[in-house]
């Protein structure tokens, strides 16, 4: 049977600790990137026009990755600072530790890319196309575009595609991260946590 604990003050505070500041990072990093992957970004682009869904990502999809790359940095580090082989051991991406420390600087590279390049190459691409439909008159996928807006959309289509492949990386890595963490538990230091 579970021991039944007493809530107080010192054990409150206690819970501010690295092996809770992880769960905690490891839990917001995880439900935002769900979220903007599969729930909020469908649910704009249902609801919102073409342009000003476009606007919308335009504005929010730095803030995401800059929380994303500042959270699965953190991540890593505390994940590295917890299991010390891991930086004697990185060529064996077959142990346990060593697979999560490199799921973990998949999400920062692969967040980072969208962030630097991808993600502003997509929205340079993006205002351009708007522009270019004022100038014609018309929508980009309508009958009778010109070359240049042929060119924009491959580029764009090119460039979302690449992208999204970042994003769903990124997701991807860190639920492979979380199933571990539920499995096996997140630290192997005492002053982190337990030897799960």
């Amino acid at each position: 049977m579970a021991e039944v604990s007493t809530l107080s003050w010192s054990s409150f505070l206690a819970l501010f600790n690295a092996q809770g500041l992880y769960q905690v990072g490891y839990a917001w990093l995880f439900g935002m990137t769900l979220w903007v992957t599969f729930i909020g970004g469908t649910i704009a682009f249902k609801t919102l026009p073409r342009q000003q869904f476009g606007t919308l990502q335009h504005r929010t999809f730095p803030i995401y990755f800059v929380l994303s790359i500042a959270l699965s940095s953190g991540l890593l580090g505390l994940w590295t600072y917890s299991h010390p082989a891991v930086l004697t051991a990185y060529l064996e991406p077959c142990r346990g530790d060593v697979a999560q420390a490199y799921a973990l600087a998949a999400v920062v590279l692969s967040q980072a890319a969208n962030h630097s390049v991808i993600g502003p190459l997509t929205s340079k691409t993006m205002f351009k196309r708007h522009k270019l439909e004022k100038q014609e008159g018309k929508g980009y996928n309508e009958p009778g575009v010109s070359a240049e807006m042929k060119a924009l959309n491959k580029t764009f289509a090119k460039l979302h595609g690449v992208s999204s492949l970042a994003n769903l990386t990124a997701f991807l890595a860190l639920l492979f991260h979380g199933l571990w963490i539920g499995n096996a538990g997140a630290g192997s230091r005492a002053s982190y946590g337990s030897d799960a």
